[in-house]
C-alpha cells in the first residue's frame, strides 16, 4: 500500500481549502457558527506551519462576503459560480506546486461544493481530508449522505483535532505549544455524534 493511500498528512505537501463560507449562509446552514469556528482553528493551524491556502466565494455578488469570523481578511478570495473549488485559477494554484498530495476540505454545502470539489481532486490522483466539524449543510440528511458517499469515493473523514495532530507529528515540534493552545479547548459540537451512533451510519 502506498504511503498517500493510508492518508498521511505532512504540511509541506498539504494545502487546505476553504470553501464558500459566506454571510448569506448564514440562517440556513445548520451548525453554521461552529463549522466556521472549526475553519478558523483550521486556517490558525495551516498559517502557522505554513500549509498554502485557497478560499472561494460561490457568486459574491448575490451570496455575500466570506464571514469575517473565518479570519480569512488577509487571503483573496477567488469568486466562482460552479459547484467545484477547482476553477481555473485554483487549479494553476494546484499546478504551481507539483510535491501537492493531500487537500484539507473545510466548507459548504457538503452534498453540493464539498462533494464536487472532492470528486475532482480525488480524479487527479490527490488524497482528500473532509474535516467532518468543519463541513455543513441546510439538510442534515443530505449532509450525512455526502459524508458516506464521499468516504465511498475515496476521501478521508477526518476531525480537525485529529488532523491538526497529523500535521504536527510531534509534541517536540517547535510549533506544538502554540498550536496545542489553539486545540486546547474542543472543537464545538456541529451535531455529528447522532450520525455516528445510528447504527454506524459511516461505517462500510
Amino acid at each position: 500500500m502506498s504511503i498517500t493511500r493510508l492518508g498521511k498528512v505532512v504540511p509541506k505537501t498539504s494545502i487546505l481549502f476553504l470553501c464558500d463560507m459566506q454571510e448569506k449562509f448564514r440562517p440556513t446552514v445548520a451548525y453554521f457558527p461552529q463549522i466556521v469556528a472549526v475553519a478558523a482553528r483550521m486556517l490558525q493551524v495551516a498559517q502557522t506551519l505554513e500549509v498554502p491556502v485557497v478560499v472561494t466565494e460561490q457568486y459574491p455578488q448575490g451570496l455575500g462576503p466570506t464571514v469575517p469570523e473565518l479570519g480569512a481578511q488577509a487571503l483573496r478570495k477567488i469568486p466562482k459560480t460552479c459547484f467545484s473549488m477547482l476553477v481555473p485559477e485554483v487549479e494553476r494554484e494546484l499546478g504551481a506546486r507539483p510535491d501537492l498530495c493531500s487537500v484539507l476540505l473545510c466548507g459548504i454545502e457538503t452534498q453540493a461544493c464539498i462533494m464536487s470539489t472532492a470528486l475532482d481532486l480525488l480524479e487527479r490522483g490527490l488524497d482528500v481530508h473532509v474535516v467532518a466539524d468543519a463541513c455543513s449543510s441546510r439538510s442534515q440528511l443530505d449532509r450525512l449522505v455526502a459524508f458516506t458517499r464521499l468516504r465511498q469515493s475515496g476521501a478521508f473523514l477526518t476531525t480537525s483535532e485529529g488532523l491538526v495532530l497529523q500535521l504536527v507529528q510531534d509534541a517536540a515540534h517547535p510549533h506544538f505549544r502554540q498550536i496545542q493552545k489553539m486545540i486546547k479547548e474542543p472543537a464545538p459540537d456541529s451535531g455529528l455524534l447522532p450520525f455516528f451512533q445510528a447504527q454506524n451510519p459511516l461505517g462500510n
